[in-house]
């Protein structure tokens, strides 16, 4: 039987890491300034993303992992990397390699079709999200997941995601397929890749990156790279639309 820790919903651990570079545009930038007609308003923010790290890791960690990837990438997000709620109820896959604490976002059977605390968890990263907000999109790796207290969320980037199993959880997050932009990896080696490939199917027009690695934040190759600019053309449009509507409507 899976030991799981108190159903009390978590306090939100506020203390986020943000990534804070601060670097001229360079000729990867795709940041784009839009003025409101009428106002001297310029909107010239990067894209604010709520990084959720994989089961029994930390927000920490996953923000080593992402040191992978290329400055013309990170340089032009705005990232944030909260702790999962629940400390870690068991041996951590990273144990060895990255220093504790390790933190889960929620619990679940060997069956994978039974989970422990999921809604606290929801609670959870709606809690973290409203704080900093605004958040225009999520980024999860592995466990790292999705909300109905938040405004919808703009766009999500998933490495080494998985289709929930349980039917019940399913038909409620993924009925109808999610429209809004989405980002998918999947690792060759990566023993959840059939259930990435089925994940897919719950998007509209998905765009995948694959790589050779298994279960980890892959490096970006160059037409992983290519891939990766243009869905963040596409984010950056959202957002740079995003404020510029806010602005109009305060001017």
């Amino acid at each position: 039987m899976l030991k799981t820790p108190p159903l009390a919903t978590p306090k939100p651990r506020l203390q986020f890491l943000r990534t804070t570079i601060n670097s001229v545009t360079n000729h990867h930038s795709r940041r784009k300034i839009i003025r409101c007609q009428h106002s001297n308003t310029i909107t010239n923010r990067k894209p604010r993303i709520l990084c959720l790290h994989g089961f029994r890791t930390s927000g920490q960690i996953f923000k080593t992992q992402m040191n992978k990837w290329p400055q013309s990438v990170l340089n032009n997000l705005d990232l944030f990397f909260p702790d999962a709620p629940f400390d870690s109820n068991g041996k951590s896959g990273v144990e060895g390699v990255f220093d504790p604490p390790y933190y889960e976002w929620f619990q679940f059977h060997k069956d994978y079709k039974r989970y422990e605390n999921f809604d606290e968890c929801v609670e959870y990263i709606e809690e973290c999200m409203i704080e900093h907000a605004p958040i225009d999109g999520l980024l999860g790796f592995s466990q790292g997941m999705a909300l109905t207290r938040v405004p919808k969320i703009g766009f999500l980037m998933i490495i080494s995601g998985a289709k929930l199993i349980n039917e019940a959880l399913a038909e409620k997050a993924y009925s109808p397929p999610l429209q809004c932009p989405s980002l998918h990896f999947l690792g060759d080696k990566d023993f959840i890749k059939p259930h990435g490939i089925e994940l897919l199917k719950s998007f509209e027009n998905p765009m995948v990156i694959h790589h050779p690695k298994g279960h980890t934040i892959p490096r970006l190759d160059e037409e992983g790279l290519e891939t990766m600019l243009k869905f963040m053309d596409r984010i950056q449009k959202i957002v740079s639309d995003k404020e510029d509507i806010v602005a109009c409507n305060n001017n």
